[in-house]
């Protein structure tokens, strides 16, 4: 079963364009002819976005990450959510053209099937079908670990009340989509609404609905105890380690 688009269409809605055309011209115009394309990918370029309370994601990719400052990547997007708060927040993700191409069921999957192309030429085009399978779904998950474990520790070393809210729902839709990832031969197809995710992780997998609900729940009220959170997090990811070493184990 071959992977679709989860956009098929882009269709950003009139509150967000200005907020889009100025982050492609800032991008372009800090780091000139580094940038081969960009992308974006959730509510905004599906044209689902709610103003006031929608994020915005944007992924850049360039021969070389490391030629990008960061910085100024951050700098960018800290005036554009002054300029324009109906985006709560900006998020930029950076990869490098070698990586879409070597690592199709990561990158290409974010690509290809995840994203939609807003400037440059779509790369999307050029990696071959995604087919779904134990194995695609092992590799899709080789980054979990490290990205769980990254916002995992950010949580744990701030003390700031808004930053742990912020991490906590990361935390949580971070999981989400991980436990989704295994019954995507269920499902046939990827899904970016974590109501529509919830809905098949407990149709179709082997983790403890009350988990999941629980962690549905911490998604949509994040001003909860850390140490709270952390019981039920730790546990889930236990739960998804084991089922994708018994996926790995069977192929």
């Amino acid at each position: 079963m071959i992977l679709e688009k989860v956009i098929q269409q882009v269709e950003i809605q009139p509150e967000y364009q200005e907020l889009v055309d100025q982050y492609i011209q800032d991008v372009r115009a800090a780091f000139e002819d580094k940038i081969h394309s960009i992308y974006m990918c959730g509510s905004i370029p599906k044209g689902t976005a709610v103003p006031y309370r929608s994020d915005a994601d944007f992924t850049i990719v360039c021969a070389n990450p490391q030629e990008l400052d960061y910085e100024k990547i951050s700098a960018i997007t800290d005036r554009l959510v002054q300029q324009y708060p109906v985006a709560t927040k900006i998020d930029t993700t950076v990869c490098s053209l070698d990586n879409v191409f070597s690592r199709p069921y990561e990158w290409g999957f974010w690509v290809q099937v995840i994203c939609v192309c807003v400037y440059g030429d779509d790369l999307g085009t050029r990696i071959p079908p995604l087919e779904i399978s134990p194995a695609f779904i092992v590799d899709l998950n080789t980054d979990t670990p490290q990205e769980i474990g990254w916002i995992r520790q950010r949580l744990l070393d701030t003390q700031d009340r808004a930053l742990q809210s912020r991490y906590i729902r990361g935390y949580s839709k971070r999981l989400m989509r991980a436990l989704y990832s295994l019954v995507l031969e269920e499902t046939g197809a990827w899904e970016d609404d974590l109501g529509e995710i919830k809905k098949a992780i407990l149709s179709y997998g082997q983790i403890d609905p009350a988990k999941v609900n629980q962690l549905y729940d911490y998604y949509l009220n994040s001003e909860v105890p850390v140490e709270e959170f952390m019981r039920t997090a730790d546990d889930v990811y236990r739960d998804l380690e084991h089922a994708l070493k018994k996926m790995e184990t069977s192929l």
